[in-house]
């Protein structure tokens, strides 16, 4: 085990703290409000709890760290820097999360000193922002031997030698750096976004544009990220490009914690990965890369309201400032907040309606809404700029088929599923989607089971998928057949009111009363939609046989043969 992933054990570890050992009753009811917010992500609220509940008992060092993780998630890492500095003061104590904090702070007032740092044990961020440390103070030779020190640790080749590159650039020297980032030099790296545009930049520093444009090519082809498309305009325009990726020692640090946030970001614990991005904020707090995931971090933790702010601090000129809205809308509207996502959406179309994401992201958050007509239009005008359509526009008209069908347009609707399959054959969304309208529509009912075969085989643990096998089926009047996929939708999707329902259906068609009504009671349970709950009860009182002579429909021939 690396001494990277050590650390990561260990603040981990931080954060699952049970209540201490040295809590008394009269802090008993602060503390565990700060553990249940804590567990609920809500660092505002854990932060509050756990100061008040360090200010009765001091001393304890166990709910100093569990504060200054909740600071750290929180941005308040000068905060932190409080908390850890009395924590590392104290004898006998060891706490990697404040060392973290601690090194953050020493960074950002001048004070770190690779020299000192011989008994930390957070290795990997240690060699990294030593090396960058060594250049900022003019010895360049020192820089690069720290960063070879770090390459040449298990596991940690690509993070020595990926930040050995940006330090070489950094200081003029862009062959060096086109080697190693090309795999030159030590053999090739898992290039990240930043890695890519780091590297597009040094090409063009060596009048390489063209490269640099095919890197982009490769690595991000039909991009719509307006930075990536800037970049690239700027590059196949012959125009020079600067290295900015990194433009200080400091950024250089600053990036050290964000490719470690960026590393831990949906392989790990989200606040885990939050601590390090926020970290990186707090170095430099124009680094837009880590403000946006520090959100898309907030957003994965359920925190909505932070994600927004977050977002909201990426200035409106900066080229990611289109990505931070997209974010924003999301945010919002997971927040219950859907005018508003609606309105920066909106917007986004008035400033980037050149982008046929905004206009899909539009048409979704509509058609969430049930605002089909809307939500068509806006599909409307993604595909009106569709040059030629790709396999990868299947689901843009998959979507206006959805939002056509909705408003009662079928045959547009169906129009845009034939398409979305012409594209993209045997897409199991579309095929369900378009099998089970006929067979709510009752037509084409052969073609439908065909379709919905089809679904099942490539999503075969597909409850809604499943779901449609057997009720094309029981439409095709073949009950005994439709019992076991219905029975196996159940499995899979075993609170699901529709699915339960059309299970009790299947039973009553062949003479298994009392196992139907049991789930037509089991559907009623899952909160059905009002008029689907006033048939349930309904066939629970007549049968289905005459529920549906009701309804103006033939009773089911009883099949009383399984």
């Amino acid at each position: 085990m690396t001494r990277f992933s050590t650390c990561l054990t260990a603040i981990a570890t931080v954060m699952a703290l049970a209540l201490p050992v040295q809590a008394h009753n009269d802090i008993s009811g602060s503390y565990l409000a700060a553990r249940q917010a804590s567990t609920a992500s809500d660092f505002r609220e854990a932060v509050n709890y756990y100061t008040q509940t360090l200010v009765r008992d001091p001393s304890n060092y166990q709910i100093m760290e569990s504060l200054i993780v909740n600071q750290v998630a929180l941005g308040r890492v000068d905060n932190a820097v409080t908390v850890a500095t009395r924590l590392t003061a104290a004898e006998d104590v060891e706490s990697q999360i404040a060392e973290l904090v601690m090194t953050a702070g020493r960074l950002k007032d001048g004070s770190y000193d690779p020299e000192q740092t011989v008994s930390s044990s957070l290795g990997l961020v240690d060699g990294l922002v030593g090396g960058w440390d060594y250049l900022a103070k003019g010895s360049v030779g020192k820089a690069m031997a720290a960063f070879d020190k770090v390459a040449t640790q298990s596991g940690l080749r690509e993070f020595g030698l990926f930040h050995k590159s940006l330090a070489l650039a950094l200081v003029g020297d862009y062959e060096s750096a086109a080697e190693i980032l090309s795999g030159d030099a030590s053999g090739p790296l898992q290039m990240t976004r930043t890695g890519v545009i780091a590297y597009a930049q040094v090409l063009s520093q060596l009048e390489r544009g063209a490269d640099a444009v095919e890197l982009l090519d490769a690595t991000f082809p039909g991009s719509s990220d307006p930075e990536l498309a800037e970049l690239r305009r700027m590059l196949s325009a012959g125009a020079p490009v600067a290295f900015d990726v990194v433009g200080s020692a400091r950024e250089g640090q600053a990036q050290v914690f964000y490719m470690l946030a960026s590393a831990l970001s949906g392989e790990a614990d989200d606040t885990l990965a939050l601590i390090y991005s926020r970290v990186a904020e707090y170095l430099d707090p124009g680094n837009i890369d880590a403000i946006l995931l520090s959100a898309g971090l907030l957003e994965s933790l359920g925190q909505y309201e932070l994600a927004t702010e977050a977002y909201d601090r990426v200035p409106r000129e900066d080229p990611a400032f289109f990505s931070a809205e997209m974010g924003r809308a999301e945010a919002l509207y997971a927040s219950d907040k859907p005018d508003a996502a609606i309105e920066v959406l909106t917007q986004l179309g008035k400033t980037h309606g050149d982008i046929m994401r905004v206009h899909i992201a539009l048409g979704d958050t509509l058609r969430r809404l049930e605002r089909y007509e809307e939500a068509a239009k806006a599909y409307d005008r993604a595909i009106a700029m569709i040059d030629e359509n790709m396999p990868r526009h299947w689901g843009v008209y998959y979507s206006r088929g959805i939002a056509n069908e909705r408003i009662d347009n079928w045959d547009q609707a169906e129009a845009d599923f034939r398409f979305a399959l012409a594209l993209r054959p045997n897409q199991p969304l579309v095929l369900n989607y378009l099998g089970y309208s006929f067979v709510e529509k009752r037509e084409n009912l052969e073609e439908a089971l065909e379709m919905i075969e089809t679904a099942v085989s490539e999503r075969p643990n597909d409850g809604y998928i499943t779901d449609s096998l057997g009720w094309v089926l029981y439409r095709l009047g073949r009950f005994a057949e439709a019992v076991e996929p219905m029975e196996r939708a159940v499995e899979l999707m075993p609170v699901d009111p529709i699915i339960n329902d059309h299970l009790g259906d299947v039973y009553w068609a062949v003479g298994r009363y009392r196992e139907a009504e049991f789930q037509w009671r089991r559907a009623m349970s899952f909160d059905p939609e009002e008029e689907e709950l006033i048939r349930i009860r309904r066939k629970l009182e007549v049968g289905l046989d005459a529920v549906l002579e009701e309804e103006g429909a033939d009773p089911i021939s009883i099949a009383n043969d399984g």
